[in-house]
């Protein structure tokens, strides 16, 4: 098992299948774009779905999620999803993406094996989406989730961001849209992870400030600690339920001691956390033809070497160079 030095077991593995990107959006990645890993310094397929055998069948892995950049990108998504479901024991499998795509792969997705997806959806204005992502694809993401939702990639999950005079009014316009559409909305406090280096703390949305506003409109009940675990978010009732809604809290209530995930990076690195500025190689070992075994060695003791916790509490936090989009969120 993937153990570390205060007892947290990884269970839940991000696969970074790719660092690029179709949108820009301002928490995210400049304008113009960043430079992307070239071809040989990815993962193959099959170097891909081999890490994952390693982990779900040596290393008690049991969730797979699947990152970017944007997934959707990586020309042989469906077949590694497909060869993933094939594992014994079967991990359940879930996407991250933007959506754009979404509309023309969820029927294969779905039937490759893949159980849900979460979309980033950040406004329900098209005009403030553009501004945020510097794309005109609104539209797209919208058919996407819609899509999502009718070949059962469910329960699908929206993530939010809130970012200060462009769409922190929308809280409880997106509950409300996301509620009407069966959609599990969670939001999520803009973390330090642009490859500008832009972010700052005084000038974030907060937890509180998102309940706050939310509480305008809705009646919100805390869903337990019980029922949260290891998740992230952690969760209210919306009007007494069955609807939920949640917050990651990741700067103003971090959640590392629960922490179950280890990170596979798009060119084959561990990340023991998504603000670690250290990484481990397992793409070398790869490509030196080590056994299984070795690779699940190493894999262990970089695992064993992971920090209490993210950082991000206190004031002197550097953030890491490489930016969200190569890292997997």
């Amino acid at each position: 098992m993937l153990i570390d030095t205060y007892g947290r077991v990884a269970t839940d593995l991000r696969v970074s299948l790719t660092d690029r990107c179709n949108l820009r959006c301002t928490y995210c990645m400049p304008e113009e774009g960043l430079q992307w890993l070239a071809k040989p310094d990815l993962l193959t397929d099959d170097e891909i779905v081999r890490l994952i055998r390693i982990a779900v069948t040596q290393l008690g892995i049991t969730e797979v999620r699947f990152t970017g950049g944007e997934p959707l990108l990586r020309p042989g998504l469906v077949g590694i999803v497909e060869r993933v479901a094939q594992l014994d024991p079967r991990p359940q499998m879930s996407l991250t993406t933007n959506g754009i795509g979404l509309k023309r792969t969820a029927a294969a997705l779905k039937q490759a094996g893949l159980d849900r997806v979460n979309v980033s959806l950040d406004t329900l204005r098209a005009d403030v989406f553009k501004t945020l992502t510097r794309r005109d694809r609104h539209k797209d993401v919208i058919a996407g989730l819609e899509a999502a939702s009718e070949a059962g990639l469910t329960p699908v999950k929206v993530n939010s961001v809130l970012m200060p005079g462009l769409n922190d009014d929308e809280a409880p316009e997106l509950l409300a849209w996301a509620v009407e559409h069966d959609y599990e909305l969670r939001f999520i406090e803009q973390m330090p992870l642009d490859a500008q280096h832009g972010w700052k703390r005084d000038g974030m949305i907060t937890a509180g400030d998102i309940l706050a506003s939310l509480r305008t409109r809705f009646d919100l009940t805390p869903e337990g600690s019980g029922e949260r675990g290891s998740a992230p978010a952690e969760r209210w009732l919306v009007d007494g339920g069955p609807q939920r809604v949640g917050v990651i809290a990741s700067v103003t209530r971090p959640f590392c001691s629960a922490c179950d995930r280890t990170r596979l990076t798009a060119d084959g690195q561990v990340r023991t956390c998504l603000f670690a500025s250290e990484e481990t190689d397992l793409r070398a070992a790869l490509r030196s033809d080590s056994g299984d075994d070795e690779i699940a060695r190493i894999w262990k003791l970089a695992m064993w070497g992971k920090k209490a916790g993210s950082g991000l509490d206190d004031p002197t936090f550097l953030q890491p160079e490489r930016p969200m989009s190569a890292i997997g969120g």
